[in-house]
């Protein structure tokens, strides 16, 4: 280990910051690791690992942490709480630590923070988890909500809705999947780049690529230390990016020297992708909410050499009266619950609420609302999101169109067929698939893209056309 540097310390720090509502996990975790680079590859891997199996695994741990404590979590402070949920997560899921050195460290690491005086509950606690973990009996059949709830650490209400919209095949393939390692998905920058010179460049610096789906320009990539000190990322070569995000942008059907708006384009994705595909002949106006927002979609297009990006900071609920009507192509990515990413943000789905969904929804029309304003008669506007749930995704389709001038555009022909055809080699449509055929939502002019049954990120897109003389 690295001299002076305690990974089981930073990981609690982490863990702390998170639960304390300060930061979201994939940031904290960022911020951490790019303050301590000197840390040594296998070192990172296992911080990486440690916090983000913790917070994946929070409900599954609670649950066994009862079973074997004195004191239920709920009671426990919280320093104690999180090194008994990090120390349970190694017994369980680290077979390559043994039971003792967890322990053992848990103690040091309970006294280092002032809790000399819990450290022989600390002790009990996890000695009694490392002996009857292999013997603990979980909720069966006759409670499937939180039998699959504890099983794979999923709020009850969010295994409900699953439920009652997919089925229990697919919902327990949406719930598995949050649990899939996946490559880092990326996007070559064709402006400077070809995309098979990039994926040579990669591999020889030792980098596992391989194609993404669906699309030509995506690639895989895993096998590296840091993001950050890949000379292709800082030159530009590339862009971090989901393919459901690109696939959003190629529903939109942009042409060169369009007018494009990205009214919540940070950290810019999108907005990179349009303003490539637009040209320079076009223009891509990108705004988000804060300056630190718009900061970061400025840092992107600097670092890819787009220089046809316009950016600036402004609400997307307020109207702009000088926007109206000049849009060729306006992309409304909108703030979400973001259950369709669960995968990657793992602390979000203990922040989100039924009611904060609620929230959300109202306010994705009123941006909706005032978006609408800025295409012009004839041109596209693509709504979508990272989430699942038809309050957010079909019931705002269908709001919007009741109470706007659009009209659905088929995605057929937008899309790869390989989304309705055939999803991937091998992998298919579970036949408890209880939404619609995506066929059928396609030519309606929305997708729903389903984690576990889609191989991306979950997501939700849907095209309009802005009906001609309004």
């Amino acid at each position: 280990m690295t001299k002076g540097t305690d990974v089981r310390e930073l990981a609690l720090g982490v863990l702390l910051e998170v639960e304390g509502g300060a930061e979201y996990s994939h940031i904290a975790l960022r911020n951490v690791l790019e303050k301590y680079q000197y840390l040594e590859k296998r070192e990172r891997a296992f911080l990486t690992r440690l916090v983000e199996g913790t917070l994946e695994r929070r409900i599954w741990l609670d649950y066994v942490i009862d079973q074997v404590s004195s004191v239920k979590v709920k009671k426990q402070k919280p320093v104690i709480r999180e090194i008994l949920r990090l120390s349970v997560y190694q017994l369980a899921y680290m077979d390559s630590v043994p039971d003792a050195a967890v322990c053992n460290e848990a103690v040091k690491l309970a006294q280092k923070k002032g809790f000399r005086q819990l450290k022989g509950f600390v002790n009990g606690v996890l000695r009694n988890a490392a002996r009857k973990l292999p013997d603990l009996s979980f909720p069966g059949e006759e409670e499937p909500v939180r039998g699959l709830s504890v099983r794979y650490s999923m709020p009850e209400w969010i295994v409900e809705d699953w439920l009652e919209a997919y089925g229990r095949e697919t919902a327990e393939r949406m719930l598995a999947s949050c649990y899939e390692e996946r490559p880092v998905t990326i996007r070559a920058n064709q402006s400077r780049i070809t995309v098979q010179e990039l994926a040579e460049r990669l591999a020889k610096r030792g980098v596992a690529v391989t194609k993404a789906p669906y699309l030509p320009y995506a690639l895989q990539i895993e096998g590296y230390d840091y993001l950050g000190a890949l000379p292709e990322f800082r030159e530009g070569l590339f862009q971090v990016q989901d393919v459901s995000s690109m696939l959003a942008v190629e529903a939109a059907g942009v042409k060169p020297g369009d007018y494009c708006m990205d009214i919540c384009a940070a950290p810019g994705g999108k907005s990179l992708l349009l303003a490539e595909k637009t040209g320079p002949e076009g223009l891509v106006d990108a705004r988000d909410l804060t300056e630190y927002k718009a900061e970061l979609i400025r840092e992107n297009a600097r670092r890819l050499g787009a220089e046809n990006i316009r950016v600036s900071v402004r609400d997307a609920s307020v109207p702009d009266g000088i926007s109206e009507g000049k849009a060729d192509v306006l992309i409304a990515d909108l703030p979400c619950s973001g259950l369709g990413v669960l995968g990657k943000k793992t602390d979000l789905k203990y922040r989100m609420t039924r009611e904060q969904q609620e929230e959300l929804a109202a306010l994705q029309r009123s941006i909706l609302s005032t978006a609408q304003a800025y295409v012009k008669p004839g041109g596209t506007l693509v709504y979508s999101t990272c989430t699942i749930g038809r309050a957010e995704n079909e019931e705002n389709v269908r709001w919007f169109l009741e109470h706007f001038p659009y009209e659905p555009v088929s995605l057929k022909g937008c899309l790869p067929e390989e989304l309705t055809e055939k999803l991937t080699e091998g992998q298919t449509l579970p036949e408890s698939f209880a939404g619609e055929a995506p066929e059928k939502t396609m030519e309606q002019g929305y997708l729903q893209l389903l984690p576990g049954v889609y191989p991306c990120d979950g997501f939700f897109i849907a095209r309009f056309r802005k009906k001609d003389g309004q």
